[in-house]
């Protein structure tokens, strides 16, 4: 090997990933166990802040840390596919561009602008799973994005697209299907309880699995597709 090249562990990057999504998730647990059954529910500002189901706080810097640095993987394969007049460049740079506004939303929950909304266009329909009714909108443009990327992940290793299709089913799955839990017990319940807290825990680890599985996959592609840019997958036993 080059001197002068590095090699990166991929590996070691996602279980680096892995192991800080597992912390923040286990120090929001312990806030809400503090909050609900300890009697103190703002211990020294520490419960908000590491709530993973509230926003503007730790959880949400790493969920958007993570969303960015999908995108700028996508961002480096897309430009590897147009250097090779591939085909899928579009495609790749649309995805590119789909998770650095995922990023953006993350921060700036630019999804909640549709709720109300979409709630006045219900009207008496904006109940029970459609009560936080932004899903409705967002639910219909990943079955679009869906059916215009099938194609797309059916061309990739078999490998990635099993792993690009667990990242989406973990994500959507965490990000709507939670949500449409989540909105019909809040309208029961309201959302200061444990039942919502452990629901939208929940929701929260499902996407930020998803995008870890994500980055696994983007990372594993590029290193066995891509060997001249000096990423390299190295596997424990080697």
């Amino acid at each position: 090997m080059n001197n002068n090249q590095m090699t990166i562990n991929a590996a070691a990057i996602v279980r680096a990933l892995a192991v800080a999504c597992a912390l923040l998730v286990a120090a929001s647990l312990a806030g809400q166990l503090a909050k609900y059954w300890g009697g103190r529910p703002f211990i020294y500002g520490l419960v908000p802040m590491f709530y993973v189901g509230a926003e503007r706080n730790v959880p949400t810097v790493f969920s958007v840390l993570l969303l960015s640095f999908a995108a700028l993987l996508l961002a480096l394969v897309a430009r590897l596919k147009a250097r090779e007049q591939s085909p899928y460049t579009a495609r790749w740079m649309l995805l590119a561009g789909g998770f650095l506004f995922m990023a953006f939303d993350e921060g700036g929950q630019v999804h909640e602008v549709f709720r109300e909304p979409m709630r006045q266009l219900l009207g008496d329909n904006a109940t029970g799973i459609f009560n936080f009714a932004w899903v409705i909108p967002f639910g219909l443009l990943v079955l679009v994005l869906a059916a215009y990327f099938l194609k797309f992940v059916l061309s990739l290793p078999r490998r990635t697209a099993v792993f690009f299709v667990l990242a989406g089913a973990l994500f959507v799955g965490g990000s709507i299907g939670m949500e449409l839990v989540g909105g019909a017990y809040a309208e029961l319940h309201g959302e200061d309880n444990p039942t919502y807290m452990l629901m939208s825990t929940v929701e929260e680890t499902m996407e930020m699995a998803g995008v870890i599985v994500f980055i696994h996959a983007l990372l594993r592609y590029i290193a066995e597709c891509y060997p001249g840019v000096s990423l390299h997958f190295l596997d424990r036993a080697r």
